[in-house]
């Protein structure tokens, strides 16, 4: 069976079974404080198992990409040396709300893998919890293990601890016990030698589990205790590549054609045969995977970078290129190439993949090329260390020094080390890296309590399209502990004016008025697992009174003006630059707005004026807001909203229209364009490669921007002296310095022209090389051309000349042509070495290179040095 098949396979058999199809999430968590990263079917369903929301359809099907790279569920680095953990993977799963329970769920199951995949039951193996007396005083779990014994004989069934057999979303919430089933796939001869259920979660390639069926019926309090679920769920999981490969008959994920495709275009543009080495096959391997990753994660709006969500990939990024550039010998960028493999692959599954094709292949593209280079200059500096190193032993410390601040691999350092017969202090460098990730854990740490439940709501309402003011109820609240913040207030209202923090819009800030006229500020808003999340230094003094919640009005308005110019922007940007244009991200606060879009080039200053001008055209035209709530996400794009790739719609949305400008959109908006004032770009640059970005300021931070601007014209004409026309003093003042620009280069190459005879007078015959190393009164320039002009006129020269400029020191070395060649001299590694005197660095051409360093008192000691390499 094709793994399309398969796939589309298991959603008709749950459709049957009355499921709805839903389609997957995007990988990349917006709303969920504690995940970076879809890593389980079960994330997009949070909300329902939390309660904090009733699902539409009680029985749902999916197949949802997830990403395990950080946190609890690391496999990162087994990924490539085994055949069965990823990165990036699909999840099957099937669903039930507080409808079915574990004999639907465990009858369905065995149905599906016999009957209709028709796995051979002799292969498998079923484990049930065999509960946990001493933590949590909970008894086995017979109502599954006589379940089993119904279908399977006794001797398959295993008992399994609370490590294998009970699976929890964290360290507190909904929770359960569960049941694996596991294949094994091993020869008749191998099952003879030794039973398979002796392999069972032992990490044998060829005896995996595929599914996991989970009984969510208890939650985990703060406390570690467990109540009842006032319903009970199902929640499964199928690893859709061991699925794969176990249909095919394959002995691999890595064999089955969801990856053979990938891995027969790495051997392309690598020039490498999988199969030859275990080296080479780890690297594509690893590679094949990432690519995976990365690609996804792109498609959904993760861009790779130094922080958060966007260092992660970055970081797998990385780990394929170094695999690549040290097991298959690539030293160019061909990671992007692979996209376009991949999308033809598995876009019909997920269109994105289609649709961001370009945009992937263009970041990856750059980021190689990026980090190549980063290789190239921690080769160097590598180098340095082996150089300074005492004996045979490398500081672990500079090691870490190297991974941390110029992001050179540490797996690399230790294989190069080892190939030139040195070792790495490997327990310092540990020691290094927990230090670091102590630090960084410290700094995001959170400790939350139990909610405190106050007052009954059927459902939390948000009203803050509509009002600024209402009076409200505290439904339940937890007391947080940070480490960046000390002790916070958790807070949820029965309904609320605040505007949560979302679509890269700030959240509401303002206070809670008891009748008392006591006030409790609210300092941001954020929504979690579909609950909206108000955050206060303090507790009211009488949680359970009623109060008047009121947002910032004066905030919220500057914000709204800038999330409607935003909407704006991005129309004008798609009407000036063209229809490839599509937002990318954005942030929205009161202060100002950040806009990033897909396009290919820098924006150029009199597109910019055009898209300025098109938006304040929008403004002044004075355009009212229209809004559609619950509308139907197909009839609005029908209707031509723009939907953002990354962003999780759900079955009915908003749509927000200014004019022809029409986007689904959560925010708040002005109601007349008029309101936003003025639009002022102030500032476009670069993301990544194929992702730009535009600054702007609205309204009042305009006015404010003016007013500066207008100082700053005022200052200028009072040093110009000249209050009509400062443009015109500016360009004379220019043209006088140009003209003395001139005079002091005439001077300076005068100045060479008279010290070129003196210098030829020093110049010496060592070992048949005539050889200068002198101090000298020139700029870098001066000296070059000084340096060429000695070579017209002496054969065999290696000078190098030193200078100090504005406290900085300067070192160049010359070397004739056939010097380098027949001497094997090279002036980039003179400088190179001569740079540590002055605490420098630098490099060149092989006959002319250069080194800067902010010891201008090492100059003598580098002189000195130079004549080390004539003699």
């Amino acid at each position: 069976m094709k793994s399309q098949d398969i796939r589309n396979q298991f959603l008709e058999f749950f459709k049957s079974k009355e499921h709805s199809v839903v389609p997957s999430a995007p990988m990349v968590i917006k709303d969920d404080p504690t995940l970076m990263f879809t890593n389980a079917g079960m994330n997009q369903f949070k909300e329902f198992f939390l309660g904090n929301s009733k699902p539409k359809n009680s029985r749902v099907t999916d197949t949802q990409k997830c990403l395990r790279v950080s946190g609890k569920h690391n496999d990162l680095e087994e990924v490539g040396h085994d055949t069965y953990h990823h990165t990036m993977f699909e999840m099957l799963g099937n669903w039930s709300f507080g409808d079915y329970f574990k004999k639907e769920a465990i009858h369905w199951a065995w149905e599906l893998l016999t009957k209709v995949y028709k796995i051979n039951p002799e292969n498998l193996y079923v484990s049930v919890f065999e509960g946990s007396k001493v933590t949590d005083k909970l008894e086995l779990d017979t109502e599954a293990l006589e379940l089993w014994k119904a279908i399977v004989p006794e001797e398959r069934i295993i008992y399994g601890n609370k490590k294998d057999n009970f699976w929890e979303m964290g360290d507190q919430g909904p929770c359960g016990p569960c049941s694996e089933i596991h294949i094994d796939i091993r020869s008749e001869a191998e099952k003879a030698e030794k039973p398979g259920r002796d392999l069972v979660n032992a990490d044998h390639p060829q005896v995996v589990e595929i599914w996991n069926l989970v009984f969510m019926q208890y939650n985990r309090k703060a406390d570690g205790s467990l109540e009842d679920l006032p319903a009970k769920h199902i929640d499964t999981g199928m690893g859709f590549e061991r699925l794969c490969m176990v249909l095919q008959g394959k002995q691999s994920n890595y064999e089955t054609d969801v990856f053979t495709p990938l891995i027969h275009e790495i051997e392309a543009v690598t020039n490498s045969k999988y199969g030859t080495s275990e080296k080479t096959n780890i690297a594509i391997r690893v590679i094949a995977d990432h690519v995976r990753a990365v690609t996804f994660s792109i498609a959904d709006g993760q861009l790779p970078s130094n922080t958060g969500a966007g260092y992660v990939i970055r970081r797998i990024l990385r780990r394929a290129i170094r695999y690549g550039f040290t097991f298959l010998d690539t030293k160019e960028p061909f990671i992007y190439k692979l996209v376009d493999t991949l999308s033809r692959q598995m876009g019909d599954a997920f269109p994105e993949l289609k649709s961001q094709k370009q945009l992937c292949e263009n970041v990856i593209k750059e980021e190689e090329h990026s980090f190549l280079r980063t290789l190239d200059q921690g080769l160097v500096l590598l180098e340095n260390i082996i150089e300074e190193a005492e004996g045979k032993k490398i500081s672990g410390k500079k090691a870490f020094e190297l991974y941390d601040t110029y992001g050179f691999p540490i797996d690399l350092t230790a294989l190069i080390l080892r190939e030139r017969g040195y070792d790495l202090n490997e327990e310092e460098f540990e020691a290094e890296l927990k230090k670091q990730k102590d630090r960084s854990r410290a700094a995001t740490q959170i400790t939350a309590g139990d909610w405190v439940e106050l007052n009954d709501i059927e459902k939390e309402s948000f009203v803050g399209y509509d009002h600024l003011e209402a009076e409200v109820k505290i439904a339940k609240y937890r007391k947080v502990e940070t480490k960046k913040q000390g002790e916070l207030f958790q807070i949820v209202l029965n309904k609320t004016p605040f505007y949560p923090e979302g679509g890269g819009q700030v959240g509401d800030k303002g206070y809670l008025e008891a009748a008392n006229g006591n006030v409790t500020y609210i300092i941001n808003t954020k929504k979690e697992n579909n609950q909206i999340i108000h955050f206060a230094k303090t507790l009211p003094e009488d949680p359970q009174a009623g109060f008047t919640a009121i947002v910032d009005a004066e905030q919220r308005a500057r914000t709204a003006a800038n999330h409607t110019a935003t909407h704006l922007l991005h129309q004008a940007l798609r009407n000036i630059l063209g229809e490839h244009v599509e937002q990318k991200g954005s942030m929205v606060q009161s202060g100002y707005l950040r806009f990033d879009f897909s396009h290919f080039s820098k924006v150029s200053k009199e597109k910019l004026e055009e898209v300025e001008a098109f938006v304040n055209t929008r403004i002044k035209e004075n355009h009212e807001l229209l809004e559609q709530r619950d509308l139907v996400y197909q009839e609005a794009i029908d209707q031509g909203a723009i939907a953002l790739f990354g962003e999780k719609y759900g079955d009915s949305v908003r749509a927000i229209r200014f004019g022809d400008s029409m986007e689904l959109c959560g925010g708040t908006h002005v109601q007349k364009t008029s309101h936003i004032w003025y639009f002022k770009i102030v500032g476009e640059s670069a993301v990544a490669s194929g992702i730009r970005r535009i600054e702007a300021i609205t309204g009042d931070a305009v006015k404010d921007y003016f007013a500066n601007q207008d100082k700053t014209l005022q200052e200028v004409k009072l040093l110009l002296k000249n209050s009509k026309d400062p443009v015109k003093s500016i360009s004379s003042i220019q043209e006088e310095n140009s003209e003395l620009k001139r005079q002091v280069e005439s001077l300076l190459k005068d100045k060479a022209k008279a010290l070129k005879s003196d210098l030829k007078n020093e110049v010496k015959e060592i070992n048949g090389i005539n050889f200068l190393a002198k101090l000298v009164d020139l700029d870098a320039s001066g000296i070059k051309d000084l340096a060429f002009q000695l070579d017209n006129e002496m054969e065999n020269l290696f000078l190098v000349f030193g200078t100090e400029q504005n406290g900085k020191a300067l070192l160049s070395c010359y070397i004739s042509k056939n010097l380098v060649t027949e001497k094997d001299l090279n002036a980039g590694n003179v400088v190179r070495e001569l740079g540590k005197y002055i605490q420098g660095g630098g490099g060149g051409q092989p006959f002319f290179a250069t080194a800067g360093g902010k010891n201008p008192s090492g100059l003598n000691e580098a002189l000195q040095k130079a004549k080390d390499f004539v003699k």
